[in-house]
């Protein structure tokens, strides 16, 4: 006999848990703005990830390394104006809580009290469980992030596949296993093998969300410009464009431009 799934009429970490344990999936995009936001809400997602990729898909750095602490608050701000149900998650930026508990306290705070946001994410595990614990003693909510984490590209050298061999799956397992036990409300895993991710999914009690990372984990996330087609140039095995709104808008444009120089816009109707 099935069970009807409960129905949030706002979403909160405890939600999220709540439909992990009723096998119910979680959905996630980014947002980096009010309208998007709006739209994203309204659609019905259950968690909005306000990510540093806004310093590639907004400022268009190739890394997400640039995007400071300040523009991440801008950007959450007008998120949190335009949302009603969804959870909204804020990135910590790269610099920001790596060295230094106290400086990622800092951090966190001065983005749930000048944002509105509701929660922090950050990348990594055991490296640094410390600005983690120091966040989570002051209330704030965390969202881990394992696997390929963007803001250590450099260490990387690649945006290629992680935890393909045993050594670094293994401390994928154990960083989860961690950040469950310090507190954290859900993980993120980005672009490993997917029986891996289904593995670390079903040895945790918190929500896994994935991102690569196939289907036998709890929930998945996207970045909203990738997912709609804005951004033509990226093309990963795991991303499904559900629209291709690069190429509509390309042409809507070149339409208004040609109105416009034919004098058929405005018209008598479009004018007082």
């Amino acid at each position: 006999m099935s069970v009807a799934k409960k129905d949030y009429k706002r979403i909160t970490t405890k939600s999220l848990i709540e439909m992990k344990a009723d096998g119910q999936k979680i959905s996630m995009l980014t947002a980096y703005d009010f309208s998007m936001a709006k739209i994203v809400d309204a659609a019905g997602i259950d968690v909005i990830l306000v990510g540093d990729s806004a310093s590639n898909v907004m400022a268009g750095h190739e890394t997400t390394l640039p995007i400071t602490l300040d523009q991440m608050i801008y950007h959450a701000s007008g998120v949190v104006r335009a949302i009603y149900r969804a959870l909204v998650v804020v990135d910590l930026p790269f610099g920001s809580y790596q060295s230094d508990p106290k400086e990622a306290l800092r951090s966190a705070i001065r983005i749930m009290k000048e944002s509105g946001g509701h929660a922090v994410k950050l990348e990594g595990g055991s490296e640094i469980k410390e600005s983690i614990k120091r966040i989570l003693n002051a209330g704030i909510p965390v969202m881990g992030h394992l696997g390929l984490t963007p803001q250590s590209i450099y260490k990387f050298g690649t945006y290629t596949v992680r935890a393909k061999e045993e050594e670094e799956a293994e401390k994928l397992i154990e960083d989860a296993k961690l950040l469950e036990k310090l507190g954290c409300f859900a993980i993120v895993i980005e672009k490993v093998p997917a029986e891996l991710a289904q593995k670390v999914a079903q040895s945790i009690s918190i929500p896994v969300i994935g991102i690569g990372a196939g289907g036998g984990v709890d929930g998945q996330v996207l970045v909203i410009h990738d997912m709609l087609g804005m951004n033509n140039e990226f093309s990963p095995r795991f991303l499904r464009r559900y629209l291709n709104l690069y190429e509509e808008m390309t042409t809507a444009i070149g339409q208004y431009v040609a109105d416009v120089k034919s004098c058929d816009f405005p018209n008598e109707k479009e004018q007082y």
